[in-house]
């Protein structure tokens, strides 16, 4: 399968104003993902796509491939599912939609999901790095459990799997898995994602993911042995970030 990377990026966030547009290490947050993707060599073809003027402007400028699309878009993939349905873009049989505030996603991270959908395994996929108890009680670190297979049973904010008998802390700590905020559909998916109402376990937790799953969907999860480093949500996110840059290592 032919594979499209599609960075969503909306320039009205509310924690970090004009998110997109920011500066990480002198170019535009949105910029840096889009180099980042490029160069991690997963996707056939990376592009941007955005609902304001100012972000087409700033993109084209750093000569990233961007496009143009509706305001309306209650999520990134919606506007995933928009670029997908382009005509230029219908060759593409398996699109991966990488955050906008992700310039650390890792390349693993990106080619586990891929292969899940590009091999056939899975309609869609997304990612998932072992990690510390630590994050279990953190509702901002989204936690997975899966099935042997590797299908997603469940995302939760809340601390899965719960630990009822401390006997077990050991087998616990062997399956927490912090969730890695990216997907790849096949294209027949994406469309059956976007046209699902919005599920109730969605709006409890939050989560847009829990919307295919709850349907029926299954979601195949790679799980990387990383460090997942934070995207960037506020000012002190990208303080760090921009502290951290001159150190960064792709993986």
């Amino acid at each position: 399968m032919k594979t499209l990377a599609v960075i969503p990026a909306r320039l009205g966030a509310t924690r970090l104003p004009r998110k997109p547009l920011r500066l990480l290490a002198g170019i535009p947050l949105v910029v840096r993902v889009w180099q980042r993707v490029v160069e991690t060599g997963v996707a056939d073809h990376c592009v941007i796509a955005t609902d304001s003027d100012e972000v087409v402007a700033a993109a084209t400028a750093h000569g990233a491939a961007v496009v143009l699309t509706a305001a309306h878009h209650p999520s990134g993939t919606d506007r995933v599912a928009e670029v997908a349905r382009r005509p230029e873009f219908a060759a593409y049989q398996a699109i991966v939609n990488v955050q906008g505030d992700e310039p650390f996603v890792s390349e693993r991270a990106i080619a586990g999901a891929a292969e899940l959908v590009t091999s056939g395994a899975y309609p869609l996929a997304t990612a998932a790095a072992r990690t510390s108890p630590d994050v279990l009680n953190n509702p901002n670190v989204v936690k997975v459990v899966a099935a042997d297979d590797g299908r997603a049973m469940y995302f939760s904010r809340a601390a899965i799997p719960f630990l009822r008998d401390a006997e077990d802390a050991p087998i616990r700590a062997q399956r927490v898995w912090q969730h890695i905020g990216l997907y790849a559909y096949a294209r027949a998916a994406l469309e059956r994602w976007v046209n699902l109402p919005v599920h109730p376990l969605e709006r409890v937790e939050r989560l847009e993911q829990l919307r295919p799953l709850a349907a029926g969907l299954p979601i195949g999860v790679a799980v990387v042995n990383e460090v997942v480093l934070p995207g960037i949500d506020t000012e002190d996110d990208l303080a760090r970030a921009n502290r951290e840059w001159i150190e960064y290592t792709p993986g």
